[in-house]
């Protein structure tokens, strides 16, 4: 079988090992704490009712309701820009991979602090592909290399 994009034997493409990059970050003993961005602006379509939370604000409700992993900070924020993708989260740490999660809804919050927690374990916050909640596997909107300073 052949992956049509890079036109190479799927195998191959399976079988290379991901070079890890060193991250200063751990190495330097600085803040490893993950932080989780919750758009509290997003209206996943709905439209918005006088005096009722929008999805957005719901789903912050409903991850502050529950207790934060060790070494997870919730954040609300006004705008991920993801509005075409429904309720969206952010996760990033210092030295680490970003990761912007949409089409979330309040009934995904435990699968949420689940993913934020193995996210906040790693020191490069590259999650293995089979320890990630399925919505991390098959909702992530966008992966971000680790900031430099």
């Amino acid at each position: 079988m052949r992956c049509d994009r890079l036109n190479v034997p799927r195998r191959r493409i399976v079988a290379r090992a991901r070079p890890r990059t060193p991250f200063p970050a751990a190495r330097q003993g600085r803040d490893m704490n993950a932080k989780l961005y919750v758009c509290t602006t997003c209206r996943a379509g709905e439209p918005v009712v006088e005096g009722q939370p929008v999805p957005g604000t719901r789903l912050h409700a409903a991850l502050t309701a529950a207790d934060a992993p060790d070494g997870v900070t919730i954040i609300p924020t006004e705008c991920l820009s993801a509005c075409s993708n429904g309720c969206a989260v952010a996760l990033a740490g210092p030295g680490r991979w970003s990761y912007v999660y949409g089409r979330l809804t309040e009934t995904d919050a435990p699968d949420i602090l689940s993913g934020a927690a193995a996210y906040a374990t790693t020191a490069d916050g590259i999650v293995p592909w089979r320890e990630r909640p399925v919505i991390f596997r098959k909702q992530s909107l966008a992966r971000i290399p680790p900031q430099e300073n």
